[in-house]
């Protein structure tokens, strides 16, 4: 390997070193999009790791608010200007926020002739909270049988308010603790408030319950 060369890898590892320690979201795409190369930074907000981000379009990853924006920047990028391109995006992150910012583009290439790259990065200006989580769904009599658990109802007090026999009332019991994996009856009436079947801070406790679909 000549001198010259050597000092081309050389300046191209840290140039990829400087490129993954950079804290701001950042890639190199193609001039259609299609990601070459993505930072740690930028992954993150994709939930992923930087190589599985390759070959993915980053118009898919990000989602732009103004389709006329997208389209004025292939135009410009067809007709090879060079100026830098900003697209309003939103985007889900990993922990399930709305995120909004913006996408810059600026073309790069070592020549005005050859079809540029585009060093994208990426400007995270807010976020919304994660929608709440919907309530479990159980059948109405799960649902009245841990209501009655919550008051403090045994099984023969549970069968005797809905008419069941307490066979039946296990029966219910058992298939809950199994599709909740809880261990006792205790663990069973706390998974239904965590999961928001039953309702916090209401007395008598009552049950939000739906015919599973």
């Amino acid at each position: 390997m000549d001198l010259g060369r050597a000092d081309g890898v050389v300046w191209r590892n840290r140039a990829l070193m400087l490129f993954d320690r950079v804290s701001m979201p950042v890639a190199v795409c193609d001039v259609y999009g299609v990601v070459v190369l993505a930072n740690p930074a930028m992954a993150a907000e994709c939930g992923t790791t930087p190589g599985r981000l390759r070959g993915r379009d980053v118009l898919d990853l990000f989602r732009p608010q103004e389709a006329t924006q997208v389209e004025r920047i292939a135009q410009a990028l067809r007709l090879r200007h060079r100026s830098r391109y900003q697209v309003s995006v939103r985007w889900r992150a990993p922990d399930g926020a709305e995120r909004f910012g913006e996408l810059s583009a600026d073309p790069v290439s070592d020549s005005v002739d050859e079809t540029p790259a585009l060093l994208v990065m990426l400007r995270v200006r807010g976020e919304s909270a994660p929608p709440e989580p919907s309530p479990a769904r159980v059948t109405p009599v799960e649902g009245r049988v841990l209501a009655l658990l919550a008051r403090g109802a045994t099984t023969a007090g549970a069968a005797r308010e809905l008419g069941l026999s307490k066979d039946g009332v296990t029966y219910h019991l058992r298939r809950l603790s199994a599709r909740w994996n809880a261990a006792n009856r205790t663990e069973l009436v706390a998974r239904a408030y965590a999961l928001g079947v039953l309702a916090p801070g209401v007395w008598p406790p009552g049950a939000r319950t739906a015919e599973p679909g």
